[in-house]
């Protein structure tokens, strides 16, 4: 079963591109999305954010911080990530916004409430193909090192998907095998297109 995937992620830029770099270099065909009404990366103090707007290129992003304070955002780790995100695509995209962009098999989320508002939207959604999706939330801290462990654990989670026929059918038993061999809850929820 061949799949598309759309990463989500609320209020960084870090989970949700890491994962997407790691699966499209293994051939999946993937879209990444943030679901906040902008782009907010870390500033000078949890005061000051760095605000774009979804649509925003990351090139834009990297020069503006990198002029405003390049160590600063070397340092922390933001000007590197931005670098990576550059590669994978132009900008970032807002879920909300997604409509002509197709369905998706499969929506991850890194977060609880990204998950809560990725089923509240697409429930809210008028339902016109009844294609399914499945969304699967699994937790991953806003960190670099953690960022790479999810996008893994991501990926091994999509593979195992792909392995079956139909995840309608076996959603519940890779699940709990998933579960079971990484020590990691999973919360999942099917909607329709």
């Amino acid at each position: 079963m061949k799949l598309r995937h759309a990463m989500v992620c609320s209020s960084n830029q870090n989970r949700s591109m890491e994962s997407h770099s790691l699966l499209k270099r293994h051939g999946f065909d993937v879209a990444s999305y943030g679901t906040g009404a902008h782009v907010k990366l870390p500033g000078p103090s949890l005061r000051e954010p760095n605000v774009y707007d979804f649509g925003t290129p990351y090139k834009f992003m990297f020069d503006d911080l990198r002029r405003k304070d390049s160590d600063l955002y070397k340092r922390n780790g933001i000007l590197p990530m931005l670098k990576r995100n550059s590669t994978v695509k132009n900008a970032p995209q807002r879920w909300q916004d997604n409509s002509g962009d197709g369905c998706f098999d499969v929506v991850l989320t890194f977060e609880e409430k990204v998950f809560d508002m990725v089923v509240e939207d697409l429930n809210n959604r008028e339902q016109t193909l009844m294609k399914t999706v499945l969304i699967i939330n699994l937790d991953v801290k806003d960190n670099h090192e953690e960022a790479a462990i999810g996008a893994k654990l991501a990926l091994d989670l999509c593979q195992e998907l792909e392995a079956v026929d139909s995840w309608e059918d076996a959603i519940d038993d890779v699940v709990a095998a998933f579960e079971r061999q990484h020590k990691r809850k999973l919360l999942y929820s099917i909607s329709f297109y």
